[in-house]
This record gives structure tokens, sequence and C-alpha cells, in this order.
């Protein structure tokens, strides 16, 4: 079954397209970029970790409605954050866009690409229908 790469590579506040899909689709897994806060306009969202947080959720929630997939469907992330001191307000947020059952999940402190707090990738299993 061949690779099905969804969405447009994404535009950021300099108007360069950056060299990667949103999402890839092989067999019944949905590979979802690394997601950071940014707006349509591809500006980094204002505000604390809070508000970054809910913004890269957000996206991610975006990007897998290309596959028709929901947060439902993640089984895996990864976090990114820029500062462990973070690490309690961004799993508050984070918590709360997932339903009883949570993904396997992996978090550590890095020096992010972009100026963002924090970036979060994730994988998917949905069936293809």
């Amino acid at each position: 079954m061949p690779l099905e790469y969804l969405g447009a590579p994404p535009l950021a506040s300099d108007r360069q397209v950056r060299p990667f899909s949103p999402a890839v689709r092989a067999g019944d897994f949905i590979y979802v970029s690394g997601q950071v806060p940014v707006n349509k306009e591809g500006e980094i969202v204002a505000g604390g970790i809070e508000a970054q947080t809910r913004q890269v959720m957000e996206n991610i929630k975006t990007v897998l409605a290309l596959a028709g997939a929901t947060l439902d469907d993640v089984c895996k992330s990864t976090c990114w954050l820029q500062d462990a001191r973070d690490f309690g307000a961004f799993n508050r947020i984070y918590m709360s866009y997932f339903g009883e059952n949570k993904p396997a999940r992996s978090t550590t402190e890095a020096r992010l690409m972009v100026d963002a707090r924090v970036e979060i990738d994730v994988v998917a299993y949905k069936p293809k229908a």
C-alpha cells in the first residue's frame, strides 16, 4: 500500500513553505508532524504554556481530521517542552484533550527550532474505511 501524504506543507510567518507534510498515512497508521503553537497565519500565538499547548492540540486535531481521525485514535505522542518547569501547566491542558484512554507518551525538555514553548507530534491508528 503506498504512502498517502496529507495536507499541504505549511507556510511560516516568513511565507516560506516548510519542507514536510502535515501528516502521512502508512496503512492504518497516521503520522502527524510535530505541531507548534502557530495560528492560521503561521505566527506563534501569544501567551504562556497553557495558550500554546491549547493551540498545538487544536492544530493536531485539524491535521488528524485530514485522515478522518480524531484524538481518540492517537496511540502515541511525543512532546517537547522548552522549559521543564512548564510541565505541570502543560500536563493539565494536555490531559484535558484526552478521554479515559490516554495514549502512550514521551515528554522531554529541549531547545525548540522556533520561538515556542511546546511541540507535539502524534501517531494515530485509524483503519482506512
